[in-house]
């Protein structure tokens, strides 16, 4: 009994075949969230096919409805040891973004796992099918070596809606907390901060999304009569959006910015190397806050975003001046921001720059910002088994660039949260053509594998000692 025959039999699942077949199979479910209608498929992932897996491996499990109505349901999982030295939560999602199966380019299908050299490609392969199940894959092979004794408990909650904003999660786990209760968080979603280096991050960019709206009349008027006498709505909108964030994508508003960057947040940054890999973006090295690096401009600082502007009709233009515009916006923020205040600074921003005519809405799309100290005892250790694992220092990230529910884990259940990425920022995560590289998905079954063998070996003192 060892870790590295623990290791070696989950990479054994992997080379020949069982995980591609695992996945495969999870990825056929069309768990759309975001799909009114995806109810029955929804509670068929955790009915059909998680639920099974878990009670083979000693769980108990308890599928319920979301709180709040229509919305999509949860999988409550816990796996008791008698005299265990502490609990462990972990947490998944199985809904997709929809396929976009038209979109996607020819001999790909969203819902079958496709292989081309190193990508394996599917919807929910990166985000969060293949996370979550190389997880369990690894949890279920430690446990098989170990003759199914960790010396902690493991509990598990699966949602099917976080790509839908996770309706209810925070209510589950408020409602369920003590059935929650435990005293480290491990889970994986997101990228990597690149594929060739394994990653950890504490916490997440919080997300405030934001409308734009300004109609000044009842339909369109012929530009050749009117332009030059009518005001455009395109053109104002414009003008005012460009009033809260520069030309080069420096935020104007003061009340939009986080207090500081915190030295020890500029100093977890300071090896982290953004973008590079294939198929990346090349990053605009003049864009964003002047004097941040490229990793502190995503990673610890906020950002605004236009995601979409529209005016006219721009699938079939006509020469007339259009009666309306409308931009959904959205903030990505970091901790020592206050998300609050974010509509009372715009507002007082846009009337302060002409644009009292401009409407201003928020939505409920909201998530918190959130960043566990990265000197805490956990991941001092969660490093250190990676780095055993795979011969190399991660990345330690204060914070993903992106936005998950952490705050769900951190504030509301309390848990230091470590985060364990899979998959690589070119992953067309949310697009067509979403994929996962065989050679990263291969080395995360061997880190987590190593993660789950230390936590039984090195976790009842690490726990003693930041208790």
């Amino acid at each position: 009994m060892s870790r590295h025959q623990a290791i070696e039999q989950t990479l054994a699942i992997f080379d020949d075949g069982r995980f591609q077949q695992t996945l495969a199979r999870r990825v056929a479910f069309r768990t759309e969230s975001q799909d009114s209608a995806s109810g029955p498929i929804l509670h068929a992932y955790l009915d059909d096919e998680i639920t099974p897996k878990l009670e083979a491996l000693g769980f108990t499990c308890r599928v319920i409805d979301n709180p709040e109505p229509g919305k999509s349901p949860f999988l409550l999982a816990e796996r008791i040891e008698p005299e265990a030295a502490f609990t462990l939560l972990t947490y998944g999602h199985g809904d997709v973004v929809r396929g976009y199966d038209a979109q996607w380019r020819a001999g790909l299908n969203p819902w079958e796992i496709v292989v081309e050299g190193n990508r394996w490609y599917g919807r929910g392969t990166a985000d969060n099918k293949g996370q979550h199940t190389i997880n369990l894959t690894a949890l279920e092979q430690v446990l098989a070596v170990r003759n199914g004794r960790l010396g902690y408990n493991v509990k598990i909650i699966l949602e099917m809606g976080e790509e839908a904003g996770s309706p209810g999660l925070n209510e589950v786990c408020a409602l369920h907390s003590e059935l929650l209760a435990a005293d480290l968080f491990i889970a994986s979603d997101g990228p990597r901060v690149s594929a060739s280096r394994a990653t950890m991050f504490l916490g997440s960019r919080g997300v405030f999304n934001f409308d734009l709206h300004l109609k000044l009349r009842e339909g369109g008027h012929h530009s050749g009569n009117w332009g030059g006498l009518l005001r455009n709505p395109g053109i104002r909108l414009a003008h005012a959006i460009a009033s809260l964030v520069d030309a080069k994508g420096k935020i104007l508003v003061p009340g939009l910015l986080p207090k500081e960057l915190p030295e020890s947040v500029r100093f977890a940054l300071k090896d982290i190397e953004v973008g590079g890999d294939v198929n990346d973006p090349e990053i605009d090295l003049d864009w964003g806050e002047p004097g941040l690096s490229a990793a502190e401009r995503v990673i610890g600082w906020n950002s605004l975003e236009v995601l979409a502007f529209t005016t006219g009709n721009p699938a079939m233009p006509v020469h007339a001046i259009p009666a309306e515009a409308r931009a959904h916006c959205h903030m990505r923020y970091v901790v020592g921001s206050d998300p609050t205040q974010f509509l009372k600074h715009i507002r007082a921003h846009l009337d302060a720059h002409g644009f009292d005519d401009v409407e201003l809405r928020g939505t409920d799309v909201h998530m918190a910002a959130t960043r566990l100290d990265p000197d805490d005892a956990w991941v001092r250790w969660g490093l250190a088994s990676i780095e055993r694992s795979t011969g190399k220092p991660p990345a330690l990230l204060p914070n993903l660039g992106g936005s998950l529910p952490n705050d769900v884990f951190s504030e509301t259940l309390g848990l230091p949260t470590l985060w364990v990425p899979h998959s690589y920022p070119a992953c067309s995560q949310h697009a067509p053509n979403e994929h996962i590289l065989a050679d990263v998905t291969r080395e995360s079954l061997h880190i987590m594998a190593g993660l789950f063998w230390d936590l039984a070996e090195e976790g009842p003192a690490v726990f003693k000692a930041r208790t």
